[in-house]
């Protein structure tokens, strides 16, 4: 059966016996998740095991900020490829061989002295397989869960799997792995978005953060021509915010628009007061309440 509470967590703040889910909506978001995922443990002492058939110089979201190769002299990073990783003789797919693999680097980064082991692997490749993907997952979850030193974040293309798929291998899951925040000061937090391009804004937006949400929203309107702002988790907007979103969507391209997506209750009311004809350019998207949230821990 599949887990019926997940917890949600930003890249940065994964820890030992998270069996983490990422499904990313493209090369951005996946580069924004697994890069500082890798990045992170080689520069903390960690030991990552990466099971991919790309080329270590070009790890998702790594670029040119380390040197590759000295880590993989030092042992720091493991690149195993899947044949190595988990394929039998005749090339096939075998869950108990990446189960074994897995349980080997973390036993090995314990014996090496390593403080903590992480582990990433996109499983895109094997979408004709579902029932072995999800064995896979499951055991492999189960000798991550109760491990005091190895994390892992599984990776797939959510444009490439079918919706009940996807949702079957989310819940398998203990832990839904997003990017950092663009901005957290405890009252406000803003999180990019990529499938609506946009931003997640958490918690209160009043007057003393109306420049921290123009500047981080400018930078994705300066990118994209349709911007959408998830508003499922913000409690309050005050009159001032709501100027300012109307000011930041009249400077896009002719026919861009900002379009706000999950209305709260209390977040609408405001809206509905002031008149959606005073704030052209903002454009009442998708749904309202808590969509994506049903389930989700923080």
């Amino acid at each position: 059966m599949g887990t019926s509470w997940v917890a949600e967590r930003s890249v940065g703040a994964i820890l030992p016996g998270d069996h983490g889910w990422l499904a990313y909506s493209g090369p951005e978001e996946r580069g924004r998740v697994i890069g500082p995922f890798v990045h992170e443990g080689l520069l903390t002492g960690e030991k990552v095991v990466y099971v991919t058939d790309t080329p270590a110089g070009r790890l998702p979201g790594l670029g040119h900020r380390i040197d590759v190769h000295d880590h993989l002299r030092a042992g720091r990073l493991r690149v195993i490829s899947r044949e190595d990783a988990c394929l039998d003789r005749s090339g096939a797919f075998e869950p108990a061989r990446m189960l074994d693999t897995v349980e080997r680097e973390i036993g090995e980064a314990f014996g090496q002295g390593f403080r903590a082991v992480r582990l990433t692997t996109d499983y895109t490749w094997l979408l004709d397989e579902p029932g072995r993907m999800l064995g896979c997952e499951h055991r492999l979850g189960g000798a991550v869960a109760p491990s005091t030193m190895a994390m892992a974040i599984c990776q797939i293309d959510r444009r490439a799997c079918p919706p009940d798929q996807l949702i079957a291998l989310r819940d398998l899951h203990e832990v839904l792995v997003e990017v950092d925040p663009e901005f957290d000061d405890g009252v406000l937090r803003m999180v990019r978005t990529f499938a609506p391009a946009g931003l997640r804004l958490e918690g209160e937006l009043d007057a003393t953060r109306h420049g921290a949400v123009a500047a981080r929203l400018a930078q994705v309107m300066a990118r994209h021509g349709g911007v959408h702002l998830d508003l499922s988790r913000l409690g309050f907007i005050d009159l001032g915010g709501l100027d300012l979103l109307a000011r930041l969507a009249a400077r896009l391209p002719a026919g861009g628009t900002l379009v706000l997506d999950h209305l709260r209750p209390s977040v609408l009311s405001v809206i509905e007061t002031v008149g959606w004809h005073r704030l052209p350019g903002l454009v009442r998207g998708a749904g309202r309440g808590l969509p994506e949230t049903e389930g989700i821990a923080r």
